[in-house]
């Protein structure tokens, strides 16, 4: 598992933040009340919470219940929540309608509404139960997504999934577990081993098309994202929208997990989804200076410049999905999820106004 480069004073340094945050009650200092006013008109970006961010899985510590992941989203200066798809967030068996229908009034009454549910579907296994498995699984996904008012589902093609693994110690206060990827990925690999990439294409095209028919069933707009490991890059996202070729299926073009982010090429894939574009994400970590600068990655202002060029006026969500780092050995906590939630929302409000910004 990598592990990022970070400090103990750094870590209590901004647990300082975080804690001189709380004491006014979430009130955001001078800078931080700049950086959540609206940009300028023009049908701007709008910035949202992906709910994996405070799952309980990448950070050690508890998941948040879902209504206090939407009320920190408010706290913090979000525009909307986009679910995950299992548990303990979003798994369909435990949201009936009713349930799901006093989420999205509590979630509405916020100002914080839900604007995605993101599906952590697979679609590539070549074991046909598998396969269908996944695919009731994305039918009552889509379902529960319409009754919450969630316009968009996002989709993998193939996906292998997350482990958790234990973190002992000697002076834990709360002995737990923290999310992995190597296992999850290592067994997939093994069993795609005997097949093509044309065999694994197809299986997920026919997962995709019958997804793509209850999307339709339910008004609710699929948005394929080019996420590893059967998509490579936003080519084979648009072939597999044209081979499905429903209208239910869009595009959720994320900078991050481009396997090559020069600002050309980020451009060039903008232009190529265009109107298709329907949801995006953007992550990482972040820090504040002294002089209230948040920085973050160079190819995140690229996006969001060729967002503005293309017209694109939804959602990129924040999301905290990766190993964080450790400290005496072990992960980070909650606080280290919940400061870097505020930080992320005041740095992508700066790179949007920025973008809005006359003369640009």
């Amino acid at each position: 598992m990598a592990q990022h480069p970070f400090t103990r004073r750094g870590f209590l340094r901004r647990s300082a933040i975080g804690a001189a945050l709380v004491s006014t009650g979430g009130a955001l200092p001078k800078q931080a009340a700049a950086d959540r006013a609206p940009p300028p008109a023009g049908r701007p970006m709008k910035v949202g919470l992906y709910s994996i961010t405070f799952l309980g899985v990448w950070y050690r510590g508890p998941a948040l219940p879902l209504e206090e992941v939407v009320k920190k989203a408010k706290e913090y200066g979000y525009d909307g929540v986009e679910i995950d798809g299992k548990r303990p967030h979003g798994n369909p068996l435990d949201w009936p309608k009713q349930r799901c229908q006093e989420l999205r009034a509590m979630a509405d009454g916020e100002g914080t509404p839900i604007y995605a549910v993101a599906a952590n579907n697979d679609f590539s296994s070549p074991i046909a139960e598998h396969r269908e498995a996944q695919i009731a699984y994305v039918r009552d996904l889509i379902r529960m997504a319409a009754d919450l008012g969630a316009k968009t589902v996002r989709m993998f093609l193939g996906w292998s999934g997350v482990t958790k693994h234990p973190q002992r110690g000697a002076g834990l206060s709360q002995p737990g577990s923290v999310g992995r990827y190597d296992i999850a990925r290592r067994l997939w690999a093994a069993t795609h081993e005997p097949f093509s990439e044309q065999e694994t294409w197809a299986w997920c095209r026919e997962g995709m098309i019958e997804a793509a028919k209850y999307a339709e069933e339910h008004g609710v707009t699929l948005a394929l994202q080019n996420h590893a490991p059967v998509i490579k890059d936003h080519k084979d996202v648009l072939r597999m929208v044209r081979e499905v070729n429903s209208p239910r299926l869009k595009v959720c073009l994320d900078p991050a997990i481009m396997p090559d982010r020069r600002p050309e090429i980020i451009r060039q894939a903008a232009r190529e989804v265009g109107p298709l574009q329907v949801l995006s994400h953007f992550g990482g970590e972040y820090q504040e200076s002294a002089e209230g600068t948040i920085r973050g990655a160079d190819f995140n202002r690229v996006f969001v410049e060729a967002m503005r060029e293309i017209g694109y006026s939804g959602y990129i969500g924040y999301e905290l999905c990766h190993p964080l780092p450790m400290i005496d050995g072990q992960t980070v906590g909650l606080e280290y999820a919940e400061q870097n939630a505020r930080l992320a929302c005041r740095y992508m409000r700066g790179l949007i106004r920025q973008s809005h910004a006359p003369g640009r």
